[in-house]
């Protein structure tokens, strides 16, 4: 199944077309590679690859082509240089040369995982990954909050967005955002959505500069004990989100417990064409946190948010917002959603779950070897098996008759 960027595509939807087909003569098989550092896996037709990375300040980045089916290395990349260590990424462009980013460094690997560009970024910051423009430009930007261990990375100044040349990652163009943003990016087309501190910001990308679109902000940080929200799906004539995201960097194996902010933790809808914002609560307790992005499914008319911090999964009517499904789970990294079947894969801590989007009910659920909660990014196999992982272990589950 090809899945050549982060969350299926700059909208993050996470759709994977079709199915797993989980029957209750099924189960799920994992296997397990225990392995530091892993970011995310990504692939074509011709190729599984995947991103992981060292510690520190001076940290290095690394891409191996692994086998599908065992996780083993097939071939790996020479150590890449990096920077101030945030998960970054990687992707597949059209031509099917790799780019990268990770710390505040780009670079394009050919397909023997060789580099032949390498760029470093404007600031002294990481960069949390890029998003791909139709006619191939990248835009990526530098991570506006707090590291590992508490260290900011910010001041008063906003961040910036950075337009990179696919082939030789020449920097094409810069633009100072009015906010930091701790989020990735999205994009629908040639506009560019910001997650930033307080409010929603958009961009167009003409073909040779970026503008902020100043007569649109959606503000969505209006209440006491609201802290700021992460990346953004773009679906249904909206951009989609959880707040609550502050207190990240404390990440100690898990999120549970370790949220900081007073407001219960919400879905946030945010219309493209209005800015109108609308609130919904996951779960209305205190103690919220995430890290990562809803899942919207339109076919169903079901979005699906979670508090990492409460351990609680909540779906939500696509419309009107009321709550349709409530239930406890340790879940806290990217999702996968089957758009033909409605099967959400998910997480309870370091166990795998496939839920029914629709219903909240649990098709199937398998462990894993991982030893922490996930917190990054899943891939969809080439038929019934999936790709999930962890910053200790990535493991395939392969649905299979019992």
């Amino acid at each position: 199944m090809p899945w050549r960027h982060e969350d299926g595509g700059p909208r993050r939807t996470a759709l994977v077309p079709g199915g797993l087909g989980i029957t209750p003569a099924d189960e799920l098989v994992a296997t397990s590679r225990v392995a530091p550092a892993i970011t995310m896996p990504v692939g074509d037709a011709d190729g599984l690859f995947l991103l992981r990375h060292t510690a520190g300040e001076g940290a290095v980045a690394i891409v191996e082509r692994i086998d599908p089916v065992t996780l083993e290395p097939l071939a790996t990349s020479a150590e890449l240089a990096a920077g101030p260590v945030w998960p970054g990424g990687i992707g597949v462009h059209d031509d099917g040369s790799l780019h990268v980013v990770f710390g505040n460094t780009a670079h394009r690997l050919d397909r023997d995982l060789q580099a032949v560009a390498s760029r470093t970024l404007p600031r002294r910051r990481p960069y949390n990954s890029f998003v791909p423009l139709p006619d191939g430009h990248l835009v990526t930007k530098d991570f506006g909050g707090a590291l590992p261990g508490g260290q900011p990375t910010t001041d008063d100044e906003g961040c910036e967005l950075v337009v990179l040349d696919p082939l030789d990652l020449g920097i094409v163009a810069r633009l100072l955002l009015p906010e930091r943003s701790i989020a990735r990016l999205s994009a629908e087309g040639d506009t560019v959505y910001v997650v930033g501190d307080t409010s929603l910001l958009r961009a167009h990308w003409d073909g040779a500069s970026l503008e902020l679109d100043d007569g649109f902000r959606g503000r969505y940080r209006t209440l006491e004990g609201q802290t700021y929200g992460w990346d953004c799906v773009l679906a249904a004539g909206a951009a989609w989100f959880l707040d609550d995201g502050e207190g990240t960097e404390g990440y100690a194996g898990t999120f549970r417990g370790r949220g900081v902010s007073s407001a219960p933790l919400h879905l946030v809808r945010v219309d493209l064409e209005t800015g109108e914002v609308v609130l919904a609560e996951v779960c209305g307790l205190p103690g919220g946190i995430v890290a990562n992005p809803p899942v919207i499914d339109e076919r169903q008319g079901v979005a699906v948010g979670y508090d990492s911090g409460n351990g609680r999964m909540t779906g939500f009517d696509l419309e009107s917002l009321e709550v349709r499904w409530r239930r406890e789970q340790d879940h806290a990294s990217h999702l996968l959603l089957y758009e033909d079947t409605g099967e959400l894969v998910t997480a309870d801590h370091t166990d795998v779950v496939v839920l029914d989007v629709a219903t909240g009910e649990e098709r199937a659920r398998t462990a894993t070897e991982s030893g922490v909660q996930s917190v990054v990014f899943p891939c969809p196999g080439s038929a019934r098996d999936f790709y999930v992982c962890s910053f200790l272990a990535i493991t395939r589950v392969e649905v299979v008759a019992r």
